[in-house]
């Protein structure tokens, strides 16, 4: 398969090897990608002249146009690329716009980089960077972090214009088949690239709301897993295109139904056994699994700014759309933020149901490990297990249950994530400052809106 990893072990092995199959392949063009601190995924794109140079790592690029990276007069940085991650496109249909008998597009390779100084220094605010240091982390306590997301999206219609719209074109809801089900074959379309670019396809359905879909594939390391999502969004929307369709993963785009989440599946394993499975334990849980969720939930406020990292975010996370407001955990109920699925063994995981598919993934997954690191180096505790609806829980029962409200909007949350100095800590010091600025810019830009709203509600009456 065109995705399959080459040995890492003898890197100018690798690198003659690459350079064999795009040139057996005839790849017209090699992008170089990575990701802003926001989380959109930029990317140098070099003809096969460039290729060995490529490689190498000698492709440079002006940082100081990309989102939170650097200054004018310190813009030069590298790509060095992560060779494990090449893989070659499959063939997409031709673009709307295209009239038909248009060339087939060019074939083209990717591989996913990191982003380095000329010194040969990393660069501290590539997302990538910060991921890869919690990583390390916890390899130096014996845990490696596997992660399972599973995004949800919308498939909205376009008018004659070509603008996006939020129709949906179909009233199906949770698992329904076609005819109700318009996305059905879009969305196989979908699996079946994937498949093709090397992704393990678990599971694709229709989600609860009309137009709303989800496609899961199987976990991985938690590098290998953001590098995963950032490639599923962009197959994704590429995909609709040919269907004359807009895929988004705005978390609530349309009011009064359900939103897109990114539930997240967290287990650490150590020297090949799950650390979080204990047979003789409460749950089946070990000590371990109950520090680590103790961590998800100290730091969940914090975490909302970069896990639910939109302004709409926070309308999805709302109560009554199987969203959680709180920080709780729970074997069974999905109102809680931390829920346990009830597989145990070597699937034994928390799942994380507070991310949203806008969220950067290198960042999210970054501040959940540092999170729950924190917890098992503090031997935090969590609470009970709550198993009941938390939704219809009174104030006074959250309370004498330990259950904290979750941030109300993205100003809340980066207040949050500001004071926290174990997420601050995780992130460093450029990716925080560089975030935390163009988050309350953002903000800022919200609040001074008069929103339609607003004119309905007010306008004759005041």
């Amino acid at each position: 398969m065109s995705s399959t990893p080459l040995p890492a072990s003898d890197p100018q092995a690798t690198m003659a090897s690459l350079l064999a199959r795009l040139k057996d392949a005839e790849v017209e063009f090699l992008r170089l990608q990575f990701c802003d601190v926001l989380g959109i995924v930029k990317n140098v794109e070099v003809p096969p002249s460039q290729f060995e140079k490529a490689l190498g790592g000698g492709i440079m690029f002006d940082g100081s146009s990309v989102q939170g990276f650097t200054r004018i007069e310190e813009s030069d940085m590298l790509l060095r690329p992560d060779l494990s991650t090449f893989l070659i496109y499959p063939q997409f249909s031709r673009l709307p716009s295209q009239e038909p008998g248009s060339p087939v597009n060019s074939k083209v390779a990717r591989l996913i980089c990191d982003v380095y100084l000329p010194s040969g220094e990393a660069f501290s605010g590539d997302p990538r960077y910060v991921l890869r240091q919690q990583i390390a982390r916890a390899q130096a306590l014996g845990f490696t972090l596997f992660a399972g997301f599973e995004p949800e999206f919308f498939l909205f219609e376009r008018d004659q214009a070509g603008r996006a719209t939020t129709r949906t074109g179909d009233q199906a809801g949770y698992f329904d088949l076609a005819p109700l089900d318009q996305g059905e074959r879009l969305r196989r379309e979908i699996s079946n690239k994937l498949l093709q670019m090397g992704f393990e396809i678990e599971a694709s359905h229709h989600e609860v709301a009309p137009g709303q879909h989800e496609i899961d594939f199987r976990y991985q390391n938690a590098l290998a897993a953001a590098d995963a999502l950032c490639t599923f969004k962009f197959v994704v929307k590429r995909m609709a295109l040919d269907y004359d369709l807009l895929a988004s993963f705005l978390p609530k785009p349309v009011m009064g139904v359900n939103g897109s989440g990114l539930h997240t599946h967290l287990s650490l394993f150590r020297g090949g056994a799950n650390a979080f499975y204990d047979p003789q334990a409460e749950y089946e849980l070990s000590e371990v699994a109950l520090h680590f969720i103790a961590g998800l939930l100290e730091h969940a406020s914090g975490m909302c700014a970069v896990t639910n990292p939109l302004v709409n975010s926070y309308k999805r996370l709302v109560p009554g759309f199987e969203a959680p407001i709180n920080a709780a955990w729970s074997t069974s109920n999905r109102s809680a933020l931390v829920r346990v699925p009830a597989k145990r063994g070597i699937s034994t995981r928390a799942e994380f149901r507070l991310p949203d598919p806008s969220c950067n993934p290198y960042l999210a997954l970054a501040l959940m490990l540092a999170a729950g690191l924190d917890g098992i180096e503090q031997r935090l505790e969590p609470p009970p297990a709550i198993q009941r609806n938390i939704y219809q829980m009174t104030v006074r029962e959250k309370r004498h249950h330990r259950i904290r409200d979750l941030p109300r909007d993205l100003y809340e949350a980066l207040e949050d994530l500001e004071r926290d100095e174990v997420l601050a800590q995780a992130m460093g010091a450029h990716a925080l400052k560089h975030y935390l600025t163009a988050k309350r810019a953002e903000w800022q830009r919200y609040a001074a809106v008069v929103h339609p709203w607003e004119l309905e509600q007010y306008l004759d009456l005041v």
